[in-house]
């Protein structure tokens, strides 16, 4: 299931880049949550609906970010992304950890790099 997940989330992000919302919604469990570690933040996305919302407010300011890598931790994936930042500056690399649970996405968490991700993973 692991190397599904990996490919799920590959396609998930290339869907985003072109604006498909209906493919990222077939991934999405509708319980799915994204946030920056707090899920109760009043930011974090608490259902599809807002998850979906959040990427579309996204796709409308301009390129995403470009995928740089998934690594496959179980039944979780580390989503690697350079961001570049609306300033101008250097390029960022960051990264979502990813949980799939039945083939669905049910939780997205934002890290700030690759390396804070790999370390709060479940295995």
């Amino acid at each position: 299931m692991s190397e599904e997940n990996v490919e799920a989330a590959r396609r998930g992000y290339e869907a985003i880049g072109r604006g498909d919302f209906a493919a990222i919604a077939d991934v999405l469990a509708p319980e799915v949550t994204w946030h920056g570690g707090d899920r109760k933040a009043r930011d974090a996305c608490r259902n599809r609906d807002q998850v979906l919302a959040f990427m579309r407010a996204a796709h409308e300011r301009g390129p995403i970010g470009e995928l740089i890598d998934v690594i496959e931790v179980g039944e979780q994936v580390v989503v690697v992304m350079r961001h570049q930042p609306a300033d101008g500056g250097e390029p960022q690399l960051r990264a979502n950890l990813t949980t799939f649970r039945d083939g669905k996405v049910t939780e997205m968490v934002a890290f700030e790099s690759p390396a804070a991700a790999l370390a709060a993973t479940e295995v």
